[in-house]
């Protein structure tokens, strides 16, 4: 019988990009509706960019690492 075996890589990828869309989501939503006491650089939007990285970096995790890719 062959045994199958998921990568913990797969699996940080998998939460990572989950991750991802949700701090995307929530900041997205922020520029829409502001809060109406902002924090210190809200200005500059860093869970945008915080958001997309995550998104981006669990991508390559989740694609590089994904189960039958012959990787570990």
């Amino acid at each position: 019988m062959k045994e199958h075996h998921l990568s913990i890589w797969f699996i940080i990828g998998v939460q990572l990009v989950i991750m991802g869309v949700i701090i995307l989501a929530a900041s997205i939503y922020g520029l829409f509706f502001p809060p109406e006491n902002p924090v210190l650089f809200e200005n500059l939007h860093p869970g945008i960019y915080e958001g997309i990285a995550l998104l981006l970096l669990g991508l390559v995790y989740a694609i590089k690492f994904r189960p039958g890719s012959g990787k570990e």
